[in-house]
């Protein structure tokens, strides 16, 4: 074996983390030390059954019946990615841009076992994306569901805030914490939303895109907003159709592309929407868009704007 993999086996040792009530354990050697910082808060020192277990090998072997289901870019990396499925469960596979050595990942039909080739050599970006998809397609069979967005914690409850890329949501986000108090920030890319009998709740997570917020909370979802950018301040409740069309662009993309996947993230999504009121924000990028949104989710129960 490649000297990396050598000393990768060697030190290999086995941690656990609870990330939205779901058991994630990863050999410590892989996870490179910006993710061991985020993983830390997460960490879970008592013995349990994993509900993903992450095995490193030498190689990802090719299974009969592949199927592609999505090609797309992964930037952070200069890769181009592959998903698809094959007899034995779902693959990643990652090809930087730079010919070094591929990376993939296959998450088991079924099991909770993920094998990765991923190795010390690798960009350590291909394995906190790779790991994210794998826990995202464990997440999904649990009715639970990572949606882009940036969330704000305020009075014991949460506000998730959507749009693409580009449309302000961390700056929406950034002016609630300036000019409303109490307004904290849970996640800034990568919260996970589930819905239970009695709510809807939404976990911070170790995946928080450039902004190194990693909190191991769970709130409940008061509101979710979809933002656009515009010349005015203007918000309104969507029915219950669009706020569904509003959440699944922001749900993994490519489980778009599978129909097991696709209805779960359908399920997921359709029980929040059940539970909390979604809206459309179209505004500018100042205060006034902030105590707006917070007026109207929060009413009475808000703080008085700072001056």
């Amino acid at each position: 074996a490649p000297p990396a993999r050598k000393k990768m086996n060697a030190n290999n040792r086995f941690m656990n983390y609870t990330i939205a009530n779901i058991r994630v354990s990863l050999p410590d050697a892989c996870t490179g030390e910006h993710f061991t910082r985020a993983l830390r808060p997460f960490l879970t020192l008592g013995a349990g059954p994993a509900d993903l277990a992450l095995e490193i090998v030498p190689r990802i072997p090719a299974e009969a019946d592949y199927r592609e289901l999505d090609i797309f870019e992964f930037p952070d990396a200069d890769a181009d990615c592959r998903f698809g499925r094959d007899a034995e469960g779902y693959l990643l596979t990652m090809t930087p841009r730079d010919a070094s050595a591929a990376a993939r990942f296959r998450k088991a039909f079924g099991a909770p076992l993920v094998t990765t080739d991923v190795t010390l050599r690798h960009n350590p970006a291909l394995f906190r994306f790779g790991l994210w998809s794998m826990f995202n397609i464990a997440a999904v069979a649990r009715q639970a569901a990572a949606i882009h967005s940036s969330v704000i914690s305020l009075n014991g409850g949460a506000v998730l805030f959507l749009g693409e890329s580009g449309t302000g949501k961390s700056t929406h986000t950034r002016l609630w914490r300036e000019h409303i108090p109490g307004a904290e920030l849970l996640n800034d890319d990568s919260p996970i939303i589930r819905a239970t009998d009695s709510e809807a709740l939404v976990h911070g997570s170790p995946w928080s895109g450039k902004t190194p917020c990693y909190r191991n909370v769970c709130q409940p979802i008061r509101a979710i907003v979809r933002l656009s950018q515009a010349p005015h301040n203007r918000i309104r409740r969507l029915r219950a159709i669009e706020a569904i069309g509003a959440l699944l662009p922001s749900c993994p993309p490519s489980f778009a592309h599978d129909e097991t996947l696709e209805d779960a993230v359908c399920a997921t999504v359709s029980a929040v929407v059940a539970q909390v009121p979604v809206y459309h924000l179209e505004c500018r990028p100042d205060a006034a868009a902030a105590e707006l949104a917070c007026r109207t989710i929060f009413g009475g129960e808000s703080a008085n704007p700072r001056p």
